[in-house]
């Protein structure tokens, strides 16, 4: 994928959580159920993923890029069933796991609607990689059963590499487009990144684990670091996008 991996700063030797897998690690309660909230939200993004991409392809200017997009929507939707899965082997409900991130990924898809195909692209490159990103932080903090699930999940559908040439190639035609498309990925930044302050404020379980009460956890500081690091990785795609931050 051509969007920085911001999970970086990851030791060559993971140490406490990140050392060990998931039967050992699920012993602490507290973390039991900060994986199930993030499984969860991982698993409703997947399946609105789905759902958007094949809305996105009844937009497509050509029937490839149409085809493109349905296989896409086909890879975000074998994503869902790994995430949907995996909480139905640790003995959580998907459906209950999903539920309370429902309202918030909803409203994010609602208040950002492209208005048109051009705008739906930029969407999907840069609030999902936006997303990714926070998962990755979060995935260097998790055992490493749960580690390798999250990260095989985040893997770039293909839309990273199709979204900067078909934008690229649209600015080149007609640069008035840059500016619009540049304000457009302005907003969604700011607006993916109160959702996933929402979405963790909002999870007690989550919320404790960032800030260093479960185990390897992030402290205070270091959830500033890590926005800073989703926010240089947002510059570098809207680069490769031709746009301006």
């Amino acid at each position: 994928m051509e969007t920085p991996d911001t999970a970086t700063d990851t030791p060559a030797e993971p140490t406490g959580i990140a050392a060990l897998d998931w039967k050992a690690a699920a012993d602490e309660p507290h973390y039991r159920a900060a994986v199930v909230d993030l499984l969860g939200a991982l698993a409703y993004g997947e399946l609105a993923a789905f759902e958007r991409l094949a809305e996105d392809a009844k937009l497509a200017p050509t029937l490839g890029d149409k085809a493109e997009l349905a296989k896409m929507a086909s890879a975000e939707f074998h994503h869902f069933e790994q995430l949907r899965d995996r909480l139905s082997e640790i003995g959580a409900d998907a459906t209950q796991a999903m539920e309370p991130f429902v309202e918030a990924l909803d409203g994010f898809h609602r208040q950002t609607a492209p208005s048109d195909w051009l705008e739906g692209l930029v969407k999907a490159y840069v609030g999902d990689s936006i997303a990714s990103d926070f998962y990755r932080e979060v995935a260097a903090r998790l055992d490493g059963d749960t580690r390798r699930l999250v990260l095989g999940v985040l893997d770039d559908t293909g839309h990273a590499s199709f979204a900067v040439e078909k934008v690229r190639a649209a600015i080149d035609a007609d640069p008035r487009v840059g500016g619009r498309l540049a304000l457009w990925a302005r907003r969604l930044m700011g607006e993916a990144l109160s959702q996933s302050q929402r979405v963790v404020a909002d999870r007690d379980a989550l919320s404790t684990m960032l800030v260093g009460g479960v185990a390897d956890g992030f402290d205070l500081a270091e959830v500033g670091r890590m926005f800073s690091r989703i926010t240089e990785a947002h510059t570098k795609r809207m680069a490769a996008l031709g746009l301006a931050a």
